[in-house]
């Protein structure tokens, strides 16, 4: 009995470890990626307020999936990565990223593919 309360004591406290590491593992990683990024860091800032508004409208939106759809901005470009179902999509999440406030161009690289033949 003692020994079951033991072991369970010590799996608890390498289980809480082992997630102590993770966490400050992927900090690290976000870290490095900042001080890799020679934008400064009002411009990062910016940068991922931007990225974030899209996603939000891509997700409120009932054309666009926000899943379908990568959204990266550098310095106020905004690049659509992906692939949708129709022209009307890709249309559509291209208008709504020029229009976000912040935007100063758009890469639309979204492919459109024939979905037909998925069950």
């Amino acid at each position: 009995m003692i020994f079951s309360r033991v072991f369970l004591l010590i799996f608890a406290v390498s289980l809480v470890s082992g997630c102590a590491a993770a966490l400050v593992g992927g900090a690290a990683v976000g870290g490095y990626h900042v001080g890799k990024d020679e934008r400064d860091a009002g411009v990062v800032a910016s940068d991922s307020a931007i990225t974030t508004k899209i996603k939000s409208k891509y997700a409120a939106d009932s054309v666009v999936s926000v899943f379908d759809i990568g959204v990266r901005t550098w310095e106020g470009t905004v690049t659509l990565t992906g692939a949708v179902g129709s022209f009307r999509a890709r249309d559509t999440a291209g208008d709504i990223a020029s229009a976000t406030n912040g935007v100063k161009a758009v890469n639309n690289l979204i492919e459109v593919e024939d979905r037909s033949a998925r069950k």
